[in-house]
Parts: structure tokens; sequence; C-alpha cells
């Protein structure tokens, strides 16, 4: 039995399917080609245990050997001193991957977040503060989009921040907010054909099926 495992929900309603962020360290376990095996919690009754792991309560976190680590962006970085197919070894390259995923995290994700929940909710488009999110994911959109269109990847080569960040932006794209940011829908593109990115959807989508 491997020491890896990944603990996720043992179930979640359809419209989250294939967005739950343990698709984030499937992926880049996929990538990295580590052995690991997926466990299921309860997602109506979160147990002490639970949130021993996780304190929010939330998910993913992962064990590796007597190691716990919870926080998608902690358990990528954790890989990535894994595997040199996660992040760069030379040190430019280190550091100019780890600042793009916390960018994906801190910046993006901030700001495309609350925006989908309002999406999600089919919430009126004159809600108070929804005129300000959709300023702030388009301002971010804007300069990301001048920096993918001068790169493949963040970092060079494909690493956790373009696991990140390429999952950040699936969730705007979901809504077809991107039609107007060709280079972030190419960056997605590039991505999602991956296999490590395919077997992870797919595993994600089937574990979840299997609780129905």
């Amino acid at each position: 039995m491997t020491d890896i495992v990944l603990t996720s929900f043992d179930w979640v309603p359809e419209m989250p399917r294939g967005y739950v962020r343990d698709i984030r360290i499937r992926w880049a376990l996929e990538e990295a080609g580590l052995p690991y095996r997926v466990k299921g919690v309860p997602f109506a009754d979160r147990a002490a245990e639970h949130f021993a792991h996780q304190p929010f309560g939330q998910v993913p976190w992962l064990t590796d050997g007597e190691l716990s680590i919870f926080e998608s962006g902690a358990i990528l970085l954790h890989l990535g001193e894994r595997s040199d197919k996660l992040l760069p070894t030379d040190p430019r390259g280190r550091s100019e991957a780890i600042q793009w995923l916390f960018a994906a995290l801190n910046s993006v994700e901030m700001a495309s977040v609350p925006w989908s929940i309002f999406k999600f909710s089919n919430d009126n488009e004159h809600t108070p503060g929804r005129e300000s999110l959709n300023q702030f994911l388009t301002s971010r959109l804007q300069h990301l989009e001048n920096v993918l269109a001068q790169r493949e990847w963040l970092a060079g080569t494909f690493s956790v921040a373009d696991i990140v960040m390429s999952d950040a932006l699936r969730l705007v794209d979901r809504f077809g907010e991107l039609a107007d940011y060709p280079a972030c829908r190419d960056y997605i593109a590039r991505a999602t054909a991956r296999p490590g990115f395919i077997k992870a959807y797919d595993d994600q989508m089937a574990h979840f099926a299997a609780a129905d």
C-alpha cells in the first residue's frame, strides 16, 4: 500500500464536480508519477477526525507517511519537493514557479472565487457589490492575458503554478467569461489536454459518481 493518501469528500452535488480542489492534487500526483490512493470522508457529517486534519472542515488533505498536510497550495509545494516534474530545480525557475503559484492563489483566485459564487447562485447582475467583483476580475484577467500571450507556461516549464492557475481560470471559463481573453483560453486548453489532467478529472468524476 502506498504511503501517499489523498483525502476528499466521498460525494458532492453535481454542480461542483470536476472543480473540487482535490483535482489539483490528483493532477500533480499524476504528473509526477507518484503512487497514491484516494480516501473519501463524509460530505454531510464531518467528524472530529476530519477537523484534526483540516481545521476548517474542507478538503483535500494529503498524508505522506507521517506527514498530514492541508491547503492545496501547501500540498503542491510538498509534492514539488518530491518531483522535478512539478518544480524546476534551478533557483531562478523554482522562485518563478513559486511566485506564480502564490499569484494564482492570492491574486487570481481571490478575484475568481467570490465572482463565481454569484454565478453559481444565479444572482442578479444588479446585486450590490456585483459590479465591483466584475471589475476586479476583469483587471486580473487583463494583466494575466498579457503574460500568457508571451509564454507557454508560467515558469518556462510546466509546474504546480500552472496546475493552480489553469484550474482557477477553468472556473471563469465555465461561465463563458474568457471570450475576450484568447491567450487565457489557449493556456487552459494546453493544460487540460495533458494526460495528467485528463486522468485526474476522469477519476474525480468517477469517484463522486460511484457514491450516487
